[in-house]
């Protein structure tokens, strides 16, 4: 067995090595990797992240089994740094999520900015404290497949909105997201889609800052440039200024990336939209989202994927909440 683990750390294709974990006892090889995770998910330097990260891509690939599946994944701070964590089907964090500060010979883990998140397969293990200082000159890696999950995620693109719309944009994450994360059976869709970001920018007036998106007719689809070159034809600058006026397609939509399984859309919507009754407006959110998910599920045609049944479970949750009052 040692020498199949030394076998999976060297390949480094990932199709060849999801060729090789087929060969595998299926029940073996996942004991010795869950084995191997529980050992690397409280890693102490770069190299140890990336042996966590490849684990994880093997037990993508033969199951995590009665275990809470994860994700080993890199991203970015806002000042630039490094982060390194693992996320759940729900994209909450759990056991070691570091931060990296550059060296001159290389990264290590931030003692300060380096936590320790609650998990159910932790069996009371937690992340040494002090975190040591161990510098590598190593890439940190992260995940390239990843695991079944809901694919819808709702954000906003910023946190503001008019006061009527609040309760709405409340409930999409209170109540609707955890619902999709519940209710939706991302097993059956397939592997090719990763998840497919809903992002809300909402119009809002708040402390002399304003936007009020003015939505442009379906089409054609106006670019960035005539946009601005329309709005100015309907008002002058000054008008523009003062009240805060963008004229924008309700719908942008993201490139699919193969390679992260990642695609979305950006929907604006208008100040009208928020002088509606707040049940008017789940309404037509859920409308808007519909709309978004079947344009991409056109524009995604070739790809393995069930977008049916997947639109028709989002369809079915989706309606349970349009449904609820306020």
């Amino acid at each position: 067995m040692n020498e199949i683990l030394e076998r999976i750390y060297e390949i480094e294709n990932l199709a060849e090595l999801e060729i090789f974990l087929r060969a595998q006892d299926r029940i073996l090889i996942r004991e010795r990797l869950l084995g191997e995770f529980d050992r690397y998910a409280f890693y102490k330097n770069a190299s140890e992240w990336n042996r966590a990260v490849k684990i994880c891509e093997c037990l993508a690939i033969v199951g995590w089994g009665e275990r809470e599946s994860l994700e080993a994944l890199r991203g970015k701070f806002y000042n630039g740094y490094a982060m390194t964590y693992f996320l759940n089907a729900h994209g909450e964090a759990c056991f070691v999520e570091a931060m990296w500060s550059k060296r001159k010979t290389g990264l290590t883990m931030q003692d300060g900015d380096t936590f320790f998140h609650e998990s159910p397969d932790a069996a009371g293990k937690t992340l040494a404290r002090p975190v040591k200082e161990d510098i590598q000159d190593v890439k940190l890696n992260s995940q390239r497949n990843w695991i079944a999950k809901n694919p819808i995620r709702i954000t906003r693109a910023i946190s503001n909105c008019y006061e009527n719309s609040r309760a709405v944009i409340e409930s999409l994450f209170a109540d609707l997201q955890p619902a999709l994360n519940a209710k939706m059976r991302p097993e059956i869709y397939g592997c090719a889609i990763n998840y497919i970001k809903l992002s809300c920018a909402f119009s809002f007036s708040d402390d002399g800052c304003k936007t009020n998106y003015i939505i442009a007719p379906d089409k054609p689809r106006l670019s960035s440039q005539r946009a601005w070159e329309l709005i100015h034809e309907m008002m002058s600058e000054e008008q523009r200024r003062a009240g805060g006026y963008y004229l924008r397609n309700r719908f942008e939509y993201s490139p699919f990336r193969k390679d992260t399984g990642k695609t979305g859309a950006l929907i604006h919507f208008e100040r009208e939209f928020s002088e509606l009754a707040p049940m008017e407006q789940k309404q037509k959110m859920g409308e808007y989202f519909l709309t978004a998910l079947k344009q991409i599920a056109q524009k995604q045609s070739k790809l393995e994927y069930d977008f049916a049944a997947m639109i028709e479970d989002f369809s079915k949750i989706l309606g349970e909440w349009t449904a609820a009052e306020i």
